[in-house]
């Protein structure tokens, strides 16, 4: 049977809290502090005789290439910097970096399209991803995070595969006094079809609904995936409204099949992309920006609650450069 799960905290749970954090941008800066130092640092060495060379150049593509920002992406900021420096005349370490960082602005801004969750009520979250990317956690802080926007949620635990990612929704259900419908075992389209039938009676804003991690080579579980996008359109046939693909930053060019192959099942129209913070690799945004540009809703770039936030590409760049 369906049910409305509840289950206290214990003093074993791992959900942090935000007590005193600090402000969004010092996180951001201190989340992408292993890119900035893979990166940043090294732009300065590379940056410092003064002038647009092709030393310098050849040097750019090797960092931007381990940074995984992808060739097709390299390749369009190299261009950028020197049509920049010609046009320009720039002469200076400062002018030049800041010429690279105006180029990797532009070229993430069509990225930065935050979520409007006005248009549907309720406003249906059809949340997926591969094991491990931190796609049950990030359902938890967004539901912290459209909780702070006055918005009411319900989540719906459509991972019935795995016990352990009922028991953590379960809990990020507690800690932030959100309901959660789940069952052991059985349909996972059975769960959201019931979850989005419960957010309509209690007149419920937002229904975020988990699914099982896959992989994109296995075919029948994509399948399977797809057949929940089909039952949530028979509970509502406007939805799902958003379909969020969670990316873990760390698998770097992996990350572009992972879109397109999730794409094709279920039509992603968002991403978020969580563990910012553990990796040096956080060009793999420039590499999605050039190859597969989905908004970018949110990314994460720490374990605590709220450290996960809508995209902003100007803060990004800043926190790499800074």
């Amino acid at each position: 049977m369906f049910g409305f799960l509840k289950k206290p905290p214990t003093e074993n749970d791992t959900i942090p809290s935000s007590a005193t954090a600090p402000s969004w941008r010092e996180r951001l800066k201190s989340g992408l502090s292993r890119t900035r130092a893979q990166f940043g640092g090294k732009l300065k060495s590379i940056f410092a005789r003064g002038k647009v060379d092709e030393e310098l150049l050849e040097d750019l593509e090797s960092l931007l290439l381990t940074s995984d920002a992808g060739i097709e992406a390299t390749g369009h900021l190299l261009r950028e910097l020197k049509t920049r420096a010609k046009r320009d005349k720039l002469d200076t370490p400062e002018a030049i970096q800041q010429a690279l960082a105006d180029a990797l602005h532009d070229l993430l801004l069509p990225l930065e399209k935050p979520l409007d969750v006005s248009s549907h009520h309720p406003f249906i979250i059809m949340i997926a991803g591969i094991n491990g990317a931190g796609k049950t956690t990030s359902i938890g802080k967004l539901a912290k995070y459209f909780q702070t926007h006055g918005k009411s949620v319900l989540l719906a635990a459509g991972d019935t595969f795995r016990a352990a990612a009922r028991e953590q929704l379960v809990t990020w259900g507690e800690r932030n006094n959100v309901t959660v419908i789940a069952q052991d075992g059985g349909d996972p389209a059975a769960v959201i079809f019931d979850a989005i039938a419960a957010a309509k009676a209690r007149n419920i804003d937002i229904v975020l609904a988990d699914t099982a991690g896959r992989l994109p080579t296995q075919l029948h579980l994509m399948e399977e995936i797809a057949k929940v996008r089909r039952v949530i359109q028979k509970a509502d046939p406007s939805g799902p409204h958003e379909t969020l693909l969670v990316l873990d930053a760390n698998i770097g060019q992996n990350a572009l099949m992972q879109v397109k192959a999730f794409d094709k099942a279920i039509n992603v129209t968002g991403l978020v992309v969580t563990k910012l913070d553990g990796t040096a690799k956080g060009g793999v945004l420039a590499a999605i920006a050039r190859q597969c540009p989905k908004p970018v809703r949110f990314i994460g770039v720490g374990e605590g609650i709220d450290d996960l936030r809508p995209f902003a590409a100007r803060d990004f760049v800043d926190a790499l450069f800074e």
